[in-house]
């Protein structure tokens, strides 16, 4: 499908949720993704179905039993609208409502059907729920391509940014970051703070683009549907919303933890994962006694960015990578925790990169001027030289709108990236360098560009007062002349 076309009926649907009382955006998604899922468990159901047709066997563990046709989308979707919103709202006898089916899966139609039970239908009309399901309907959803893109467009439209400092991350950032990382066939992949699972999606369509050979391998395919993906995630619905965008992207059986990933409860998850990529709340503070005690080891703190990087630290294999966003004040941060932060990932670890992003890069959600940190789990240093990059364009306007426009140094970022060696020559004036370990110690463990950065200033060469002088007199007297010529012709 065209994805104009594709765009135009999302916006049409969303247009209809809005017109239908429903205006907060997250509520709109959720509902939207309720409606997507229904669809999609008659899809798998119909799969099912197509594959005993010749062997004439029942289908083996049913997403409906054949007293629960009435449920499926493809019979529902023709009802009048009253019968439809019955069927949602009301059990017909001992036939659950289609909603109460959904939620009862746990698990049997994919990761999204696990976490369905504390969903709520929140469609307040039969009328809105006829015309969102026919339009639904009519999306084409034959490739997967198009499921993704789908959602990815739904996604892009939350214009408001959610609770703790959540909001987010652009799909471009992910897949700059994604690039730097390059994942691995054997990469144990998790995001602490997944939110609607952006990152974890870009490194499945990373591989998929980069090394689609991979999935003739048998072992390979196993590990992609199982272990590769991690995603922790406390709040509900950004836990399904994630699990229908991986569901969507083909990624049917990650591992989802619903969990506070600061808590006590989330610390027995050690030194689990190869790669890690995040973008956790930058907002959050919480008390001592509900982070787990391990964290507190590495910075004493109750801010919730630097609690999330001290998590990505135990939560990483020795050798395991990580690429993690975090607002500026982790960089220069004067408190205890911020230096101790620092020192351990220039000490203990390996930090290889700093990119300083723009302010506007999460706008229209916040302007808080953001980095992205590269390093290494090491626990026994390894820090020669630190690149630093100061990002001045990511190919977007830096206003609330958000256009695009043709300027960009992702590709620039990738390039030297990839290939540090080479910038051992660059100066303190360009947009990159590498700083020596030794510098950075030597300034208090500071980690902002602006600290090592070298602006060089033009000499502008100004006229001296007498000659300034001379050119205002000769003004006046112009502008004297003017008036008396003017005066001339009015008489």
């Amino acid at each position: 499908m065209d994805r104009r076309e594709l765009r135009s009926q999302v916006d049409k649907i969303w247009e209809a949720f809005w017109t239908g009382g429903i205006s907060n955006p997250l509520t709109v998604i959720e509902q939207f993704t309720y409606l997507l899922f229904i669809r999609r468990l008659d899809e798998i159901q119909l799969l099912e179905e197509k594959k005993t047709q010749f062997s004439e066997g029942p289908v083996t563990n049913p997403v409906y039993t054949e007293d629960q046709k009435a449920l499926r989308w493809g019979s529902f979707k023709n009802m009048d609208p009253e019968a439809m919103f019955e069927l949602f709202t009301r059990p017909q006898g001992d036939l659950p409502t289609v909603f109460d089916h959904m939620k009862e899966l746990n698990g049997r139609a994919g990761i999204a059907a696990k976490f369905m039970k504390g969903a709520t239908f929140m469609i307040p009309t039969p009328r809105l729920l006829d015309m969102v399901a026919q339009m639904i309907d009519k999306i084409k959803m034959d490739d997967q391509d198009t499921k993704g893109d789908l959602y990815e467009y739904l996604l892009s439209k939350i214009a408001t940014a959610g609770t703790n400092g959540q909001f987010r991350t652009p799909r471009h950032i992910i897949k700059m970051m994604v690039e730097m990382m390059e994942p691995k066939r054997d990469d144990t992949i998790c995001d602490p703070a997944s939110g609607s699972s952006g990152f974890l999606v870009g490194c499945g369509e990373y591989i998929k683009k980069e090394h689609n050979d991979w999935f003739m391998e048998p072992e390979f395919n196993a590990h992609f549907k199982g272990a590769m993906f991690t995603g922790i995630e406390f709040d509900s619905t950004m836990i399904r919303i994630g699990a229908m965008n991986l569901m969507l992207h083909g990624i049917d059986t990650p591992t989802l933890i619903g969990k506070d990933a600061l808590s006590e409860g989330n610390g027995d998850l050690r030194e689990a994962y190869s790669l890690i990529l995040a973008n956790p709340p930058f907002k959050g503070s919480l008390d001592y006694d509900s982070v787990e005690p391990s964290l507190l080891k590495t910075a004493k703190t109750k801010k919730t960015e630097l609690l999330f990087v001290s998590l990505m630290l135990r939560l990483l294999k020795t050798g395991g990578r990580c690429a993690v966003i975090v607002p500026d004040g982790v960089l220069f941060g004067s408190s205890k925790a911020h230096k101790q932060l620092r020192k351990t990932l220039l000490e203990d670890q390996k930090l290889e990169a700093v990119i300083s992003m723009p302010s506007g890069v999460f706008k229209p959600y916040a302007g808080v001027s953001t980095a992205v940190l590269v390093f290494t789990k090491t626990n026994s240093g390894g820090t020669d030289h630190v690149w630093f990059y100061d990002m001045k364009a990511d190919g977007f306007s830096l206003d609330d709108k958000r256009n695009k426009i043709p300027d960009t140094d992702i590709p620039d970022i990738l390039t030297r990236f990839k290939n540090l060696k080479a910038e051992a020559s660059r100066e303190r004036t360009d947009q990159s360098f590498l700083v020596p370990f030794d510098e950075i110690k030597e300034n208090d463990w500071d980690l902002s560009i602006n600290r090592y950065k070298e602006i060089v200033y033009e000499e502008v060469a100004y006229a001296s007062p007498g000659e300034i002088m001379a050119e205002i007199e000769a003004l006046d007297k112009e502008r004297g002349e003017a008036l008396e010529m003017l005066k001339g012709m009015l008489r």
